[in-house]
């Protein structure tokens, strides 16, 4: 430490002018430079469309993917500000695209409200990218600015001809810098998801996504909901049966704070809530999510109460029961939003709490009253989930795991490592007592523990925490697991740091698989958001040639290598046997050893559209699953039928 300190002087403070900043270090300003960090670019230029349309002077966004991979960006708002800025000597268009923290976000009479998070995207944008062109439309002329290799202006804003005096907007095309980011590929789906989302949480916007790589469809899809977060709710809820016909709104302003929610409950037993301020994802919830649970607790058990549903003796009916099969979108437009938490994924205004309580409070109460049938099936459901919650309580008690020697005697399944450091621990989950027994002797007994499944576990999707809890197979992972489960959940707790699903590549091990990943999901999701799940991968073919061993996951993969062997080697290719039918050395060799296997992260990009499709492919309603099944069957191949 002192050797530090002699050596720490004025020649270590490094300066870093302009935008040089961003490009030294990207991830203090977009959070990563790998896929997510790529597409977030886009979302810094849309959010400064949408600010447009916030303030009332855009209704039309286009989002174009270009056949470069580069992105282009259209809005009809008021176009940047074309004339010189004051402190800058540039004109604001390029202020905007060169200086950090420049923009109509930060106070003045730009924008009260503002989308997007920090108010520095433009300029990022252009940091980290190898060209920017800027056109902006306005007082019957079309500018034009470019910039390139990371924000040097090559091109002032310049007049480049003329346009109608009424025509106004603003188009900005940009090539991500491959230098900077790990891949410059651009997925439509990904924008597409985020594209549809914010055109429900700006009612009346309409966004259009193009993709023109794609030379067979060029006209693109656009996204406008005059309903907005309503229409949202009735999308999460298309493959569930709701329990009530109408969707409940309510709307309340103050201060220049805008707060709106839409809610329906479904016969489901899992809730669906989501959170937004300002269109961020406000995943950690926060002041605005609190005050409408607390509202929602609440006027429940109020109405119950003077309607005699709920007696005098009757315990109080707790969040937890009164958020069952809830579908809930809360939303907040606030001109200074606090964010808090190390994502920044949570909302910190006191005073929001206050107006989102008020707000749905009267409106909830309202809707009640005024629907006495609906508010019956309602209050039912609450209370049913009530008491599933109290006999989920008892049988929590039978998965606690208290101390190493509760695991020695549950059933007999486990095999546990000797490592107690679960940063080096890994657990997997085998399909069945053969695959099991070659597991067990093929591993690393010091950091690798296995615990075989029998059959296939109960599918969680159409079962309450109760009957789960009933389940022999899940009441073992549970244990063995040793976070406890619902409100007992403790990730600090977690055992292994991998927990690996390894089952056969056919039907039904792909069918084990999915009930596990629901299970996690609906049960453990902590668990999966932190990274901690994985997929086995076991090779499908291996290819011999000499004293050359190859695995090789797919029929891809085999000929790929093929393909870099000499025309004149002799090469056998044997197809893999199943998990059970390979001996423990082979297990070890081929999907257990660290040093060889090849691992799957599970991961959960967008917990919306991941609910969505674990309703639709493992829910209650046939319908959706058979019209996935019917438009993907297409893309199945090697079905083991």
């Amino acid at each position: 430490m002192e050797e530090n300190k002699e050596h720490y002087n004025e020649s270590d403070i490094q300066v870093l002018e302009g935008l040089e900043a961003v490009r030294k270090r990207p991830g203090m300003y977009i959070g990563t430079t790998d896929v997510k960090g790529l597409h977030h670019l886009v979302w810094e230029i849309v959010d400064n469309a949408i600010d447009e349309a916030l303030a009332g002077y855009c209704d039309n966004i286009e989002i174009i993917i270009n056949k470069d991979n580069s992105i282009t960006v259209k809005d009809n708002g008021r176009g940047i500000p074309t004339g010189v800025h004051p402190k800058t000597g540039l004109s604001t268009v390029e202020t905007v695209y060169t200086v950090l923290h420049a923009g109509g976000k930060f106070g003045g009479g730009g924008y009260k409200v503002s989308g997007g998070l920090h108010g520095v995207g433009a300029s990022v944008v252009n940091a980290l990218s190898t060209h920017v062109t800027v056109t902006v439309y306005k007082d019957g002329h079309i500018h034009e600015a470019k910039f390139e290799n990371g924000g040097k202006i090559v091109q002032k804003l310049t007049v480049i001809g003329d346009c109608e005096l009424d025509r106004t907007g603003t188009i900005v095309t940009f090539k991500p810098d491959p230098d900077i980011f790990d891949t410059d590929i651009y997925d439509y789906n990904t924008l597409m998801v985020r594209t549809r989302e914010l055109a429900f949480l700006n009612k009346g916007l309409s966004l259009t996504l193009r993709d023109d790589r794609d030379e067979e469809d060029t006209t693109g899809e656009t996204f406008h909901y005059e309903g907005g977060i309503s229409e949202y709710v009735k999308y999460l809820n298309s493959n569930k049966t709701p329990i009530q016909n109408e969707i409940i709104h309510l709307e309340g302003e103050q201060d220049g704070i805008m707060f709106e929610v839409a809610l329906q409950y479904n016969t489901g037993y899992t809730d669906s809530v989501y959170s937004f301020v300002n269109n961020i994802n406000t995943h950690d919830g926060g002041t605005h999510e609190e005050g409408v649970r607390r509202a929602l607790t609440r006027i429940i058990n109020s109405y119950a109460r003077k309607n005699n549903i709920l007696k005098e003796k009757d315990d109080s009916l707790s969040g937890e029961d009164v958020k069952e099969g809830l579908t809930m979108i809360v939303s907040c437009k606030h001109p200074n939003p606090q964010f808090e938490g190390q994502t920044k994924g949570r909302l910190g205004n006191s005073e929001v709490r206050k107006l989102a309580d008020k707000v749905f409070a009267e409106g909830f109460e309202r809707y009640l009253l005024e629907h006495p049938d609906e508010a019956k099936i309602i209050v039912d459901k609450n209370m049913t989930a009530a008491r599933a919650r109290v006999a989920a309580k008892k049988a929590r008690e039978l998965t606690r795991r208290k101390s190493d020697l509760d695991v020695i005697n549950f059933g007999g399944k486990l095999v546990d490592c000797k490592d107690k450091d679960p940063i080096k621990c890994e657990i997997f989950l085998v399909e069945g007592d053969s695959a099991g027994g070659s597991a067990i002797k093929g591993r690393d007994s010091m950091t690798q523990a296995i615990l075989p499944l029998r059959g296939k576990i109960l599918n969680v999707e159409k079962a309450r925490l109760d009957r789960a809890l009933s389940n022999e197979e899940i009441r073992t992972i549970i244990t063995a697991f040793g976070t406890g489960i619902g409100q007992d959940f403790d990730l600090k707790k977690l055992r292994y740091h991998k927990i690996i699903i390894m089952t056969d590549a056919d039907v039904d091990g792909s069918h084990i698989r999915v009930l596990l990943l629901t299970l996690f999901y609906r049960f453990f999701k902590p668990i999966v958001e932190a990274g901690h799940v994985y997929a086995a991968q076991p090779p499908l073919f291996c290819i011999k040639h000499g004293k050359t061993i190859k695995y090789v996951l797919n029929e891809e993969e085999r000929d790929a290598y093929l393909a870099t062997l000499n025309p004149n080697t002799k090469y056998d290719i044997l197809r893999m046997k199943g998990l059970g039918e390979m001996d423990a050395e082979e297990l070890n060799e081929t999907t257990m050893d660290i040093n060889t296997r090849v691992l799957r992260k599970i991961t959960v990009d967008d917990a919306i559209e991941a609910d969505a499709a674990f309703t639709k492919l493992m829910g209650e309603e046939v319908e959706p699953r058979r019209n996935f099944i019917e438009e993907n069957a297409v893309y199945a191949e090697n079905l083991d039928i």
